[in-house]
């Protein structure tokens, strides 16, 4: 059995690749995994244990069923949950969907949705419920928007404090997840 230690993260990345020097760089998403990944190497108390990290790289230009898609899935079998990033640059990618589908419908993983143009937990709710602004961007992702409610979801904002706390939610890693369902952060 699969140690399951990772958290993966999800986001989007233009399709096809970019080959410019600024590559996955200029992709919102991917520097909003990457802000986690500074967090991370700033300090190492911080609960972010890449997946992506957990396999050699591939390149972006590889093909997709015989080494990224494979690739994908097993960095997605050794993680505990994944960590999606949601706004409203996100488009629904061949890799996202793969991720998502995967992730949540084989695989079982809770998933921490953090909301990239949201940046309190106020911000995110009305009357102690998310926002139709913030629900509508789960139509970026069908597959997530579909799929969710088989696995517990937490909803936060992009906010350093909440996303550690959150990483260190037992509720929303595969071995110990709470009840399938919409969450949001509750200091």
């Amino acid at each position: 059995m699969t140690y399951r230690n990772g958290n993966y993260a999800a986001f989007y990345v233009a399709e096809p690749f970019n080959a410019s020097a600024l590559g996955a760089n200029a992709t919102k998403d991917f520097c909003y995994y990457n802000m986690l990944r500074a967090w991370k190497g700033k300090d190492a108390s911080f609960h972010f244990n890449d997946s992506h990290t957990m396999t050699y790289n591939v390149r972006d230009n590889s093909a997709w069923e015989t080494t990224l898609k494979p690739r994908l899935r097993e960095r997605l079998r050794g993680s505990k949950n994944i960590v999606l990033f949601l706004g409203s640059n996100t488009v629904s990618s061949r890799a996202l969907r793969e991720e998502i589908d995967y992730g949540i419908n084989d695989q079982g993983l809770p998933v921490i949705v953090i909301y990239s143009e949201y940046d309190s937990k106020e911000s995110l709710l009305v009357s102690e419920s998310l926002k139709q602004s913030v629900k509508n961007l789960w139509n970026k992702l069908p597959i997530f928007r579909d799929s969710m409610s088989k696995v517990p979801t937490l909803h936060i904002p992009m906010k350093k404090e909440i996303i550690e706390a959150s990483l260190k939610e037992n509720d929303f890693m595969l071995l110990t997840k709470t009840a399938s369902d919409f969450y949001w952060y509750k200091p």
